[in-house]
């Protein structure tokens, strides 16, 4: 991993705007995105695949897998070089979400991964989503789920989000942009995860969060079992359900274009 991204996912710690792979520190954020990743990757099988905001690009690399292409799409120039060093199959492209550069009906799958929170017009995004699928074509959308994200305000608690989405107000996001919602899900804590949020206080998450905040970039002191702990988690400690969706913690959704 190169040194530049390593720093800004210090820089960024805990807040899930640019978490990477391979920082013992990050593991439990990465590994909860991965599994979404997983959970989506049958539906990007033999599909040209954009990934409309890929962040560090192991999620693009991780569909690329099952994909007959995907696009790797982000504003952020360094980030896009990096992909393209790191990755060889995904295809780096810097380009705005509001405005993607992709013809009419290009591409089979979007997938948005833990970015649809970040953007001012989250509509104006979903229509160009809209406008670049081809019909039948499906958009992959997690976001984290507001209700236990930031349960106790409208305003996002996280610097880099400009609205968070309960499950009905993603839900009639989507349906709003033209989309048909084939599942809505969410992401939860399996059993193991269970064991450690007992073990460290009722919440792994909360745990994590008193190491760093008040901390310098890069500087908190993290328990010995408390990072061991974090870094034995794998993407299969986390499980998606159907039901019960205002308490899980991220949204998971497929919706396709008429």
């Amino acid at each position: 991993m190169s040194r530049v991204i390593a720093q800004r996912a210090i820089a960024l710690h805990l807040t899930g705007e640019r978490t990477v792979p391979d920082v013992a520190e990050e593991n439990y954020w990465f590994r909860r995105h991965e599994a979404a990743y997983l959970a989506l990757e049958p539906f990007c099988r033999d599909a040209v695949v954009l990934e409309a905001g890929c962040g560090e690009g192991y999620g693009a690399a991780l569909l690329a897998r099952s994909a007959d292409r995907v696009i790797a799409l982000d504003y952020d120039a360094p980030t896009t070089s990096h992909v393209a060093r790191r990755y060889s199959a995904p295809h780096a492209v810097r380009g705005n979400l509001a405005f993607l550069p992709l013809r009419t009906a290009s591409v089979d799958v979007i997938a948005n991964l833990q970015v649809i929170e970040h953007l001012w017009d989250q509509e104006a995004f979903l229509a160009e989503c809209r406008r670049v699928l081809r019909p039948g074509g499906r958009l992959l959308v997690t976001t984290p789920n507001r209700l236990t994200f930031t349960p106790d305000s409208d305003t996002p608690l996280n610097p880099f989000h400009t609205k968070e989405l309960a499950p009905s107000e993603l839900d009639t996001l989507l349906h709003g942009a033209g989309f048909a919602v084939e599942s809505l899900r969410g992401l939860r804590h399996g059993t193991a995860l269970a064991v450690l949020d007992r073990r460290h206080g009722g919440s792994l998450i909360d745990a994590q969060l008193a190491v760093v905040m008040g901390s310098l970039p890069g500087q908190a002191e993290w328990p010995p079992e408390l990072l061991a702990d974090i870094e034995s988690i794998t993407a299969e400690d986390f499980d998606l359900h159907d039901d019960h969706l205002d308490a899980t913690l991220d949204l998971v959704a497929v919706a396709v274009r008429p």
